[in-house]
């Protein structure tokens, strides 16, 4: 199986402060992964690097194929989706939701003169009605709710027939619903087998769409564990990324956790 990501001995250090201590990390073609860990654990920094967008301080990145600085960014940038809060807060808010996804065939956040084939319409086109999202071509983009703006950024993630997938927290900021709905999607996302190698980074177990394959704790910027997702989501390997005795639990597929302290009244009642 091809390899999409290889980082060997990663590692970020930023006005004396690490980011990410000596990551190693391969993502094959097939895969999809789930990144999870606490605050300041360094997920985001490390999607900064697999999206082209920061270089290591120390150790290799290989991004499809290419070897961060030996090639030209900007040529290997667009090969990769990537939806974040960051690039939401980029987009025009006057922007109309079709523009807003077909541009992503330019790379560019706003429309203005670039041309387009009808090819380009017809994939941006097939995206929106793929997130449900075709009945919200002509509205604009500021004049979408939360979960509806989360669907758009997908679809204009997968524009340009990525090689590689990279959601940043895509189920921030939803209630219920939105993310119930949310997940759905990308779980149908995940289990096209057309789809590229793909990485979610999230806080809660309970945004992980059925489907994905593999997982990696991190936590102050190392790893705690990484591989198959069930011989990842451990009571006892959650725990300790997240510095609190956690049980975790599966069912149809869907992840959950919770605190697993012991109350020793309850026990007591017990015997």
């Amino acid at each position: 199986m091809a390899s999409v990501v290889e980082l060997a001995d990663v590692s970020i250090v930023r006005n004396g402060s690490t980011l990410l201590d000596r990551i190693d990390w391969v993502i094959d073609e097939s895969d999809r992964w789930v990144v999870i860990g606490p605050n300041g654990a360094g997920k985001t920094t490390l999607l900064q690097v697999v999206s082209a967008n920061m270089h290591p301080t120390a150790g290799m990145a290989s991004i499809l194929d290419e070897v961060l600085g030996a090639v030209d960014v900007f040529e290997l940038r667009p090969r990769i989706g990537v939806t974040s809060a960051a690039l939401a807060d980029r987009i025009p808010r006057s922007e109309s939701v079709g523009n807003v996804v077909v541009s992503a065939a330019y790379a560019v956040l706003g429309r203005w003169r670039e041309g387009y084939d009808i090819e380009d319409f017809r994939r941006a086109a097939q995206l929106m009605k793929q997130l449900r999202i075709e009945h919200l071509g002509k509205r604009t983009f500021g004049t979408l709710s939360e979960g509806e703006r989360k669907r758009v950024q997908i679809a204009r993630a997968l524009m340009t027939d990525p090689e590689l997938l990279l959601l940043d927290e895509p189920a921030a900021g939803l209630d219920l619903a939105g993310r119930e709905r949310l997940v759905e999607t990308l779980s149908e996302i995940v289990a096209d087998e057309y789809a590229p190698a793909t990485v979610l980074v999230t806080h809660h177990l309970e945004e992980i769409p059925p489907g994905i394959t593999h997982a990696m704790l991190l936590k102050g910027g190392r790893v705690v564990a990484a591989g198959p997702i069930d011989d990842v989501l451990t009571d006892e390997k959650m725990s300790e990324a997240f510095d609190l005795p956690l049980k975790v639990s599966k069912a149809d597929g869907r992840w959950s956790a919770r605190t697993a302290r012991h109350h020793p009244e309850r026990a007591a009642s017990e015997e």
